[in-house]
């Protein structure tokens, strides 16, 4: 439908016969107006888009009929709101007497709902409880370990629900238990996307704005850059979502550079509030989704491989779930003196711990899987890990390195990745651009 914008009456009806509408398809409605109306010095020109019309606005008032007053509401207006307010008052009290029926009949579910009503208060370490620990003696993709960590919680979490576009078979996130959201299975638990990241961003937004269901997205982190308007947005507006990003690195291997991100975990690094989480094993990664659902304050990032990861067993499963939580931790404690510290996220902390039995007992490894929530760390916990006194640090991320200065400092150094990749098999690739534990032991010893 076609209208004059300027028509109230005429948008009303076409309103009402869009919402009427019973041919199962989306309703358009096309609003013509003339932008700067009631300006003439401006209007139908792009000057009335920026500050020009602000020096019109007293005349144009006066052309429009409006008082000298500014924020001018007419008396009949007032007289209606009033009247309004209080059919509403009316109504409201005969709902809340259905309510308050409602949750007699059904306690159970009047405790979930006024649960997410308040926000969702979730405990990290009760999230951790109800995720079974994984297989000791097997490689893991962390994006597999991510599947079977959300199918976990949500059996425990009957509001959790996820997506994505049109990617479920390499982003392994569906939800087992229930199946598809459709307009004729609105319990279902699994969006569909389709191939469109911006607008799977948006909706994910648009459920942390009713704040009633916990959801999340997914797709390949190298498309996220789609994401970055809606991201930016659910990081201003604190909005407790997340998104599953997976195939992290130029460990992707034959998908070649297009698809093999190296810049993106830093650009997300880059947005305000938002939590990025790249765990390092199966372990870590139920860590990170923990982290996700625990925070109510804004928006997270999970970044998970596409290869399979050794569990790193050297570290207790207690330490490498709850490390996450709090954004690093020690992964590896050096015996007698500290000599150097290795630093790492993902798919790097294996290469950092061969590293470390290779160099010696002087030799501390962090893991780091999220800058932010160690940045929100009390002073003591953070000294405690990354000591001030030790300034030999050594870096090592698949992917650009200018923003670990700010944990390596002027005298450390980044193993990294400060170009595109190639295409070749993941392993190979890592190996060509130098990110493997040689390269790691010949940099830290350079330092000492």
């Amino acid at each position: 439908m076609t209208i004059d914008g300027h028509d109230m009456s005429a948008f009303l009806e076409a309103f009402e016969a869009a919402k009427s509408a019973d041919s199962g398809k989306p309703q358009m409605i096309v609003a013509k107006t003339e932008i700067g109306r009631g300006i003439p010095e401006v209007a139908g020109t792009a000057k009335a888009h920026g500050e020009s019309g602000h020096k019109y606005a007293a005349e144009s008032r006066r052309n429009l009929g409006l008082p000298d007053e500014l924020f001018y509401v007419s008396e009949e207006v007032k007289a209606y709101f009033t009247e309004h307010k209080a059919g509403l008052l009316e109504q409201y009290g005969e709902w809340q007497k259905t309510y308050a029926a409602w949750k007699n009949a059904n306690p159970e579910l009047s405790a979930l709902l006024e649960g997410a009503l308040n926000g969702h208060a979730l405990n990290g370490a009760e999230l951790l409880a109800k995720i079974p620990e994984f297989p000791t003696d097997k490689n893991v993709a962390t994006r597999v370990a991510g599947g079977d960590v959300l199918n976990a919680l949500a059996e425990a979490l009957p509001l959790l629900i996820s997506g994505s576009a049109d990617l479920h078979g390499s982003t392994k996130n569906y939800i087992n238990s229930s199946d598809d959201f459709t307009r004729d299975n609105p319990s279902g638990r699994n969006i569909r996307f389709g191939i469109r990241e911006h607008a799977m961003g948006a909706i994910v937004n648009g459920f942390g704005y009713h704040g009633l269901i916990r959801a999340s997205g997914a797709t390949f982190l190298v498309f996220s850059d789609y994401m970055r308007p809606s991201l930016r947005l659910a990081a201003m507006a604190r909005l407790p979502i997340f998104h599953i990003f997976t195939h992290d690195s130029v460990g992707v291997g034959e998908d070649g550079p297009t698809h093999q991100p190296v810049e993106t975990v830093s650009a997300l690094r880059c947005i305000p509030n938002l939590d990025v989480v790249r765990p390092a094993d199966p372990e870590e990664t139920a860590g990170a989704y923990a982290a996700a659902l625990e925070r109510t304050d804004g928006p997270t990032a999970l970044v998970l491989t596409r290869q399979n990861l050794p569990a790193l067993n050297e570290i207790t499963v207690e330490d490498r779930r709850n490390g996450v939580l709090k954004g690093g931790y020690i992964a590896k404690k050096e015996v007698g003196e500290l000599q150097a510290v290795i630093i790492a996220t993902g798919s790097e902390m294996q290469h950092a711990m061969a590293a470390a039995s290779e160099l010696g007992e002087g030799i501390r490894v962090v893991s780091m899987p999220c800058w932010e929530r160690f940045d929100r760390q009390p002073d003591e916990y953070r000294e405690s890990v990354l000591p001030s006194t030790c300034s030999r640090r050594v870096a090592i991320e698949a992917g650009i390195t200018g923003m670990w200065s700010r944990y390596v400092g002027l005298n450390g150094k980044v193993v990294g990745i400060d170009r595109f990749g190639l295409s070749a098999p993941g392993d190979q690739v890592m190996q060509e651009l130098g990110i493997h534990a040689q390269n790691v032991v010949k940099t830290v010893r350079s330092l000492l």
